[in-house]
């Protein structure tokens, strides 16, 4: 699970995308830190130490201004997130952390990514994406799952893949509409499965209906 070393207030968010932004400039750093600036309309509002999910994976602004922002990240987000295909001109979903008071319309995303995949089709505005074998119980049928920070559910399962289908909205609010067989793509599991599997780990001979009920599952 992936975010920027340099954030650490626990922010969450929504999966509802507020703006595609485009990448400006890709600037290399020392010890291997990698800059990103940012076009956005959203940065006008953000002020240094800011959060901002940025393809679903949470960063801490480190400097803005009326038109941009900028954000650093460090070898494991570069290496296990789709940052790595970055280039100038690339877009990119944006989204703030959620604020007491604002309505869910998605479903909790924590901005860590779990893990970078592959698209396989984007036919018929569903997109088809590869499943690595010891992700696939994070995911079932009409269950939850962030695509790039986009909150979306699950349409389509076999043993490899997984599918979404894309509404119109979507396709046009987010940069879904723009992945093309091979893209890669960042992926959070729900975070239910995911505290569920922990919570069940080494609790094999306890599992059973008693097991769940106690601890409010069923």
């Amino acid at each position: 699970m992936i975010n920027n070393k340099d954030h650490f207030k626990p922010n969450m968010f929504t999966g509802i995308i507020q703006e595609i932004g485009a990448i400006s400039k890709i600037t290399p750093k020392e010890d291997g830190i990698i800059e990103l600036e940012i076009k956005s309309s959203l940065a006008s509002n953000k002020k240094e130490g800011d959060s901002m999910a940025i393809d679903g994976t949470c960063f801490t602004i480190t400097s803005h201004n009326q038109t941009k922002f900028t954000v650093q990240a460090i070898d494991e987000t570069i290496n296990k997130t789709n940052l790595k295909n970055y280039k100038p001109g690339s877009r990119v979903n944006l989204e703030n952390p959620l604020k007491i008071g604002d309505g869910l319309d998605g479903h909790f995303v924590s901005g860590h990514i779990d893990f970078c995949s592959e698209v396989t089709s984007t036919q018929n505005n569903q997109l088809i994406i590869k499943v690595p074998p010891t992700m696939r119980k994070f995911f079932a049928l009409k269950g939850s799952v962030a695509i790039n920070g986009v909150s979306l559910t699950i349409s389509h399962m076999d043993l490899l893949t997984f599918g979404v289908s894309l509404i119109p909205t979507t396709l046009e609010k987010t940069n879904l509409g723009l992945l093309q067989k091979g893209d890669p793509v960042n992926i959070e599991v729900d975070l239910i499965a995911r505290y569920l599997d922990s919570l069940l780990m080494g609790k094999e001979k306890e599992i059973s209906y008693d097991f769940l009920k106690e601890r409010g599952f069923l």
